[in-house]
């Protein structure tokens, strides 16, 4: 140890005004020692007895902060001082000391600590005003943590009852969305049934009924497949994206004539394959084609494209329709969230699609991306590993 670094030269910074007799006591019962970096020194919440005075090098202070948070409190070098307050309340200790550079410390038990603090009234002086600026900082802490957890309740009671009010909608709209159809088929049924229908009037009857019937199926089906989705991991297999886009648009083509819009996709020759179960990434995109189509404008384009990169395969969905306010998006995927008017358009549907597609997605372990303004459009991105 360097002179300078010597206890008698270190200790009057941590105690002014110390007399040198008193210097003399609290070295006599102190013990010199040396940690290597990453020692841990005081342990929080542990049941301690040692006062440290730093000698030379630095280390952290810590405490962990909501049951899960490390925060940095301070660093303390040569001349500070710490773990008497653990020894002064006979408490575990508050915080947890960590070297941070090679240090050497002066070192006194809970008993020796005692001895000297009751015969140094410049050591007792400190240690009244050291305790005093850290119990402000422990409160002051302490009203930072209880403002912080105020408003994460906040924004956990807000989301709550955002989510409340999405479902009353949401099972608002389900009843709406069957109420239609059944009404509509059984309204059907029941002139087939009373000979009202016939003759040429009946296969059109017969067609509005199976029409109406398919809407609940489909409508059922979504909402068991995302129930039942979770529990159900098909084995994945070798998939074609190129196939999987032209089914899609062959059953959309037929939709996207009768509200004007152009649906295009064109094949990638000599696509690599990505690992996946096709059934479900067809159900995916069809969402995602079904959403852009019944945002877009009559005349505008739906463009399904494929894009090759090293690692992955993107599957865009654009469309020039109206897009998505920056406030909803991070809503979009909530398989409670729907839009149900923009301007003068009513839109049906239970806002199930985009729910259905990021979770076929993330149990794909792939990423779904959105980038959406009204001047531009929707474009969607599916991004899937490619098969090794």
């Amino acid at each position: 140890m360097t002179t300078s670094r010597a206890p008698s030269k270190i200790i009057p910074r941590a105690f002014p005004g110390i007399k040198p007799d008193e210097i003399e006591e609290l070295i006599a019962n102190s013990k010199v020692r040396s940690y290597a970096p990453g020692a841990v020194l005081c342990q929080e919440n542990a049941v301690e007895d040692t006062f440290y005075m730093i000698l030379e090098g630095d280390v952290e202070v810590t405490k962990v902060i909501n049951n899960a948070e490390k925060r940095l409190l301070k660093t303390l070098t040569a001349g500070d001082f710490f773990g008497e307050m653990a020894l002064i309340h006979n408490a575990p200790r508050a915080a947890t000391v960590t070297s941070k550079t090679n240090i050497t410390t002066l070192e006194l038990d809970k008993a020796s600590f005692d001895r000297v603090l009751k015969n140094s009234s410049s050591i007792s002086m400190a240690m009244v005003s050291e305790i005093s600026n850290r119990l402000r900082t422990n409160d002051q802490m302490a009203v930072d943590d209880l403002r912080m957890r105020a408003g994460e309740l906040a924004q956990a009671y807000q989301k709550l009852a955002e989510q409340d009010l999405a479902r009353r909608e949401f099972l608002t709209n389900i009843a709406h969305e069957l109420r239609t159809p059944l009404m509509v088929a059984s309204g059907y049924l029941q002139m087939v049934q009373n000979g009202i229908l016939s003759g040429d009037q009946l296969p059109a009857g017969i067609e509005a009924i199976s029409r109406n019937v398919q809407q609940i199926v489909s409508l059922v089906n979504d909402i068991l497949f995302l129930q039942e989705m979770d529990l159900v991991l098909p084995d994945f297999q070798t998939v074609d994206m190129n196939e999987v886009a032209q089914d899609v648009v062959a059953r959309y083509a037929d939709k996207a004539r009768e509200r004007g819009v152009t649906l295009r996709f064109t094949p990638v020759p000599d696509l690599p394959p990505v690992s996946g179960d096709a059934k479900s990434l067809d159900r995916a995109l069809m969402a995602l084609v079904d959403n852009a189509i019944k945002f877009s404008p009559k005349g505008g384009n739906v463009d399904i494209r494929l894009i090759v990169e090293p690692d992955t395969l993107l599957v865009d969905v654009h469309d020039n329709g109206i897009g998505i306010p920056k406030e909803n998006l991070r809503k979009i995927f909530d398989r409670f969230y729907h839009l149900e008017r923009h301007e003068d358009d009513l839109f049906g549907g239970i806002g199930l699609g985009l729910a259905i597609t990021r979770q076929v997605i993330e149990q794909h372990h792939g990423t779904l991306e959105v980038i959406s303004d009204a001047e531009h459009g929707t474009t969607f991105t599916i991004i899937l590993e490619r098969s090794k």
